[in-house]
């Protein structure tokens, strides 16, 4: 990972004209902000969207970006922006996908079973949370950020995003231990 130094660079680069620059940023961040994108709508689809639109926004708004701060907390404030945006598009009687749309593996063991439907189990159950809960479950737990990136990102003081987590976190215990029950 580069340094804020190194990324600062990088985006002075591209905001002097060399759009190659911005290369680096999308073969860091791309994989991570589709995971998030992903576990945040529900949809393979819908996940590649807010993803490429979230670079597309990022580069055109480069001017806006504060070198003295993080760039990936930068960029997932707008990927979590986008994936909002297309929730709040979705038609309302459009459902949600009930699983994740993922490839699936050709091995056909036991585990990997197992794997495919347990994440298939977080998925809906991540789907049931609240945005607000679901932001937190995903920044904290899919995209590896310390709560004060969070509350960066989500634009709440840390105290709120722990908050949230905890709540969030015992809904998933709930919402996982009923469908464990229910099998």
């Amino acid at each position: 990972m580069l340094e804020p130094n190194d990324e600062a660079a990088l985006v002075a680069r591209c905001l002097r004209g060399d759009p190659e620059a911005f290369a680096p940023r999308v073969a860091r961040y791309e994989r991570p902000l589709f995971s998030v994108a992903l576990r945040i709508v529900g949809d393979y689809e819908d996940a590649r969207d807010a993803t490429q639109n979230a670079f597309v926004r990022a580069y055109v708004h480069l001017e806006t970006f504060d070198p003295t701060r993080k760039f990936f907390s930068w960029i997932y404030r707008i990927v979590v922006n986008e994936c909002l945006n297309l929730k709040r598009a979705r038609r309302p009687e459009e459902p949600l996908a009930d699983t994740l749309e993922t490839p699936r593996s050709t091995d056909s063991g036991d585990a990997a079973v197992e794997a495919i439907e347990r994440s298939d189990r977080i998925q809906v159950a991540l789907q049931a949370l609240t945005v607000d809960y679901r932001l937190v479950v995903v920044l904290r737990h899919f995209a590896d950020m310390s709560y004060a990136e969070i509350s960066e990102v989500v634009g709440v003081p840390e105290k709120t995003v722990r908050s949230r987590l905890f709540s969030a976190r015992q809904r998933l215990g709930e919402l996982l231990g009923a469908g464990e029950h229910a099998s």
